[in-house]
């Protein structure tokens, strides 16, 4: 049995050894406009048709005008996806109650585009941070559940801030409770005018390893790093 999937790039299914691992959660954690959500779309765009896809939306990233740059075969590829777009973390915790009734045999794929948008909102309105926290656990334990039984891949987005005390070093938002349910992390950094991709955390493969890359129309195309001025 084939245990990846692909990632709609051949070097990121390099660096993956193969691609996104199939019965865990990846994490792909960066600041705005690193790449985070067309590395979502790719992995969409490249999937078997003969699954069908939930993708959970809390930023309004996803873009069908950039879906069309990535495959010709948009229409096809949207007919299998299911879109979720909750605007506030009520509405975020009541989309997890009803993803039992949605998780089936035709289900391949589960991305998660913004896991920590709501929850940073609540966290910021709500003084009950411990029940907040608890929640998004439960969330990522059902979706770590999810991805071992079915044995599907779960990929999921997140955003950085950066250190107080060290203003080079970012950290995921949500922290303990995000690395803790990923077994696979990437994060995405900003050099000017391309891309790096480091692998911070995997079950199998060393961590450091790392590739720079370029957004462009289809997707992504790699950069050596010779080429970085």
């Amino acid at each position: 049995m084939d245990e990846r999937v692909s990632t709609g790039s051949d070097f990121f299914d390099t660096l993956l050894d193969g691609g996104f691992e199939k019965d865990v959660i990846t994490t792909i954690y960066g600041p705005a406009g690193s790449g985070k959500t067309n590395l979502c779309m790719m992995a969409v765009a490249g999937f078997p048709s003969d699954k069908k896809i939930i993708y959970i939306d809390t930023e309004g990233s996803f873009s069908i005008s950039r879906l069309k740059q990535i495959t010709t075969d948009y229409e096809e590829v949207m007919s299998r996806v299911m879109f979720f777009k909750p605007t506030n973390f009520d509405e975020q915790k009541e989309l997890f109650s009803k993803l039992k009734d949605v998780i089936n045999e035709s289900i391949g794929l589960i991305v998660f585009d913004g896991v920590a948008m709501l929850y940073r909102l609540e966290i910021g309105k709500n003084k009950d941070v411990y029940n907040v926290n608890r929640e998004l656990g439960i969330q990522l334990s059902y979706l770590s559940e999810i991805a071992r039984k079915r044995n599907i891949p779960v990929l999921i987005t997140n955003q950085v801030y950066a250190d107080f005390d060290n203003k080079e070093k970012v950290n995921m938002v949500g922290g303990d409770i995000l690395k803790y349910s990923s077994k696979c992390l990437i994060e995405l950094q900003k050099i000017e005018t391309v891309r790096r991709a480091i692998l911070i955390k995997h079950r199998s493969l060393p961590d450091g390893k790392q590739v720079f890359f370029r957004i462009i129309n289809p997707g992504v195309e790699e950069v050596k790093k010779e080429e970085i001025n």
